[in-house]
């Protein structure tokens, strides 16, 4: 579904990626791992259309969108989570959901429903203001505005920033459901072990290049990435 060939970003004169290369299965769910400062945003930003690619190439069902705006890409069914939520404060909860929705025009009740299905607080918060909610409410409520544009992959930037731990294995769980209904997804995560737990597969990012990549459970066995991401002390 999506291919992503020797790509380099910068900013200004500093290259935050360089010469990045992977690919993204339909129906997988890949971890984009890596410290902060890796590049990791910066590569969803790009694939988003909000960052400049200076080399490299990024196909989208084998069409190239390097040069494709922002939302057009929306359009092809590429929707992006952004990091830190960014729901419209004083919008209410619906009204965010409906934004969402806004190149598809008509014919979204159907999935307005589907969303307070899917999350049911949603539905009992649907006219509260979406500034007031919690972290994870807010999180959902981004997830659900990102679902409502119909995603063909969904880019989850650190979904589980800043969030308490029951809340995590909450939003991991409703990645894996979103996952079964259809939609591949490309998660960015600092909790390198519940982002691989989930994962098919994964790279690990580091200072703007792949290091390692593989399945999410040979990831997770991994003595380099146990030792750098997980904490665990590996005798050499």
């Amino acid at each position: 579904m999506l291919t992503v060939e020797h790509l380099s970003s910068r900013y200004g004169r500093i290259e935050a990626l360089h010469d990045v290369t992977l690919h993204v299965a339909a129906g997988e769910i890949i971890a984009l791992v890596g410290s902060n400062g890796a590049g990791k945003t910066t590569l969803l930003k790009a694939l988003s259309g909000v960052q400049p690619i200076v080399a490299g190439r990024v196909r989208f069902d084998g069409r190239e969108i390097q040069r494709i705006a922002a939302h057009r890409r929306v359009r092809l069914g590429l929707v992006q989570v952004p990091e830190g939520r960014q729901v419209f404060g004083p919008l209410s909860v619906e009204e965010n959901l409906l934004v969402g929705a806004w190149t598809r025009g008509r014919a979204i009740a159907d999935d307005l429903a589907r969303i307070f299905v899917t999350f049911p607080m949603l539905a009992d918060f649907r006219h509260r203001a979406a500034g007031t909610l919690s972290g994870g409410q807010q999180q959902m409520l981004a997830i659900g505005r990102a679902l409502m544009a119909r995603p063909r992959l969904l880019l989850l930037d650190e979904p589980s920033m800043g969030l308490a731990p029951l809340l995590i294995d909450q939003i991991f769980a409703i990645i894996a459901d979103i996952r079964s209904q259809g939609v591949t997804v490309l998660v960015v995560e600092q909790n390198v072990q519940a982002a691989l737990a989930i994962a098919d597969r994964g790279y690990v990012l580091e200072t703007g290049r792949i290091t390692l990549e593989g399945s999410g459970r040979s990831l997770i066995c991994d003595d380099r990435v146990r030792q750098a991401y997980l904490g665990v002390h590996v005798d050499a």
